[in-house]
């Protein structure tokens, strides 16, 4: 049993977000949230195939890219909250298995 995409998307935004506002260190933060990223793509990849894990990693970073301008319009948390559900329910469309 594996823990599921949605999950390690969830955890490496969120997390990393949070590793990095509270050691001051950016790049701790990006350690966690590239961690976590990896290891959603390789779940996705054994579940469905390589092409839904490239979908969802291109996914995952644009979320990293998209939550900095949408948080000068709604606030860091509120940015970091949006573009996690809409990681969360990416990654877990794209790892779905389709019935035959």
């Amino acid at each position: 049993m594996s823990i599921p995409s949605s999950l390690l998307t969830s955890a490496g935004l969120i997390g990393g977000f949070a590793v990095a506002r509270a050691t001051k260190h950016r790049h701790w933060g990006g350690v966690v949230a590239a961690g976590a990223g990896l290891g959603a793509m390789e779940v996705c990849r054994r579940r469905t195939g390589v092409i839904p894990a490239l979908a969802l990693g291109a996914t995952y970073a644009a979320a990293l890219t998209g939550s900095h301008p949408l948080a000068k319009k709604i606030g860091a948390w509120p940015s970091v909250f949006t573009v996690t559900g809409a990681t969360a329910a990416a990654a877990h469309l794209l790892t779905r298995r389709r019935r035959d």
